[in-house]
């Protein structure tokens, strides 16, 4: 049996505002913690391009960084910006995650989620994954793509 993979990981939340709790990053930290994988940075960034593409950047150029998991921000208000900054600094787009993940969101929850964007790709060996910033969303996210993914043999 093949040893599971233990990737090191950043986490990052986008908000127009932040609470007390940041409920999105405290569970894609913890379902990536839970899986095996190490938690090397966590930030929470207001939702503007110039924030979100400076941490964007910053955790790509990291060596230490293997996959980055951002969420919130992914809307189609003007303010939400997560998807067009990584896009400017993604290498390689994993194509056709974004439609699986609306073809998830409408099997679970039906058109309540269709104005979320979401994105993949690769950048300087880095694995970037730009989420709606529902909790509801990040959990199916995580279950059923981002996961499974992770534990192939072609991330390690």
């Amino acid at each position: 049996m093949m040893e599971a993979l233990r990737l090191r990981c950043a986490v990052l939340s986008v908000a127009a505002s932040h609470g007390a709790r940041d409920g999105v990053g405290e569970l894609l930290a913890a379902r990536a913690q839970a899986a095996g994988h190490e938690l090397v940075r966590r930030d929470c960034v207001d939702d503007d391009a110039d924030s979100v593409r400076r941490v964007l950047a910053e955790c790509i150029a990291d060596p230490g960084i293997q996959v980055i998991l951002g969420a919130g921000g992914a809307g189609f208000a003007r303010r939400n910006t997560v998807c067009d900054a990584a896009a400017g600094l993604i290498e390689q787009e994993v194509r056709g995650f974004g439609s699986l993940l609306h073809n998830l969101f409408f099997a679970e929850v039906g058109t309540s989620l269709v104005n979320q964007r979401a994105l993949a790709g690769y950048a300087n060996k880095t694995l970037v994954f730009c989420l709606p910033g529902a909790t509801g969303a990040c959990a199916l996210a995580w279950d059923r793509i981002i996961a499974p993914q992770l534990a192939a043999p072609v991330f390690g």
